[in-house]
C-alpha cells in the first residue's frame, strides 16, 4: 500500500497526526510504503520571526496572547497523548522553505522519512531554529546524511523547484490544509485524525488490494484469465 502525505514542519498537527499514522500502522497487518510531500503553510514566512509563537497565532486570528497561549496549551496536551513532548512558549518560528528543500535531498539518499521526523523533533520538542544552514545540516548528519553535502545543497537554491512541485501537486488534488493523507491514489484523509481512524482506511485498502490481488489477469501464449478462474 502507497500512502503520501503532504505536510509542513511548523504544522503542530502534522507531526501529532504523523505519530498517530505510525501508530495505526504498527496495529496494521500489510505492508505499508510512506512518501512525504512538501507542503508550506506561509512560504513568505520570516527565516526567523519577532514573535513568539503565541503572539503569531494571536495576530494570526485576531485573538489576545492569553487566548492563543490556551490554544498552544491544548496542543501540548494533544502532543503527550501520543507521546511527544512540545515545548510550545520556546518554539522559534522559522520559514521553512530550506528545510523542505533539503528534504528532498535526503529522499535521493533514502533518508527522507528519517530527516522528517528528526526536523519536526527539533522544532517542536527541541526549539531548535529549523531555517539555520547550520542546525539544519546537523539534523541531517543525525539522519545519515553527509554534513558538507547537506550545507551545500542548504546554500545553493537546489531542490525548490521540486518543493514547488508538491505545493502544486496539492493544490490540484484539493489539498487545503495539511496533515493530508491519500492512499493507493483514491482515498484522502485530512487532518491529525485519530488512530482509530487511520486503522480503519489501512483496513478498507488493505482489503481492496487482496480483492484486485485475487482477480488479477494471468496471460499465457495465447490466452488470458484470472487467478480465480474466471474469464
Amino acid at each position: 500500500m502507497k500512502v503520501e502525505i503532504w505536510s509542513d514542519f511548523a504544522c503542530p498537527f502534522c507531526y501529532i497526526g504523523k505519530r498517530r499514522f505510525e501508530q495505526a500502522i504498527e496495529q496494521f497487518d500489510g505492508s505499508v510504503k510512506v512518501k512525504f510531500h512538501s507542503f508550506e503553510l506561509d512560504s513568505n514566512a520570516p527565516k526567523k520571526a519577532d514573535q513568539d509563537i503565541h503572539d503569531m497565532l494571536a495576530g494570526k486570528y485576531g485573538i489576545t496572547r492569553e487566548k492563543a497561549k490556551a490554544m498552544n496549551d491544548q496542543m501540548t496536551i494533544q502532543a503527550k497523548e501520543v507521546g511527544l513532548d512540545y515545548q510550545m512558549d520556546t518554539i522559534i518560528p522559522a520559514n521553512t522553505h530550506d528545510a523542505h528543500r533539503l528534504s528532498h535531498y535526503a529522499k535521493e539518499k533514502g533518508k527522507m522519512a528519517e530527516l522528517t521526523e528528526r526536523i519536526m523533533k527539533a522544532y517542536f520538542t527541541e526549539s531548535k531554529h529549523i531555517a539555520d544552514y547550520e542546525s539544519l545540516a546537523q539534523l541531517a548528519v543525525e539522519a545519515g546524511i553527509s554534513k558538507d553535502k547537506a550545507m551545500k545543497v542548504l546554500e545553493s537554491d537546489r531542490y525548490s523547484q521540486q518543493v514547488r512541485a508538491d505545493q502544486e501537486e496539492a493544490s490540484q488534488i484539493g489539498v487545503q490544509g495539511v496533515p493530508f493523507f491519500v492512499f493507493n491514489e483514491k482515498y484522502a484523509v485530512s487532518g491529525a485524525q485519530s488512530v482509530e481512524s487511520f486503522l480503519q482506511v489501512l483496513h478498507k485498502v488493505g482489503a481492496e488490494e487482496q480483492v484486485t490481488a485475487k482477480k488479477t489477469e494471468w496471460c499465457a501464449d495465447d490466452d488470458c484469465g484470472s487467478l480465480d478462474g474466471n474469464k
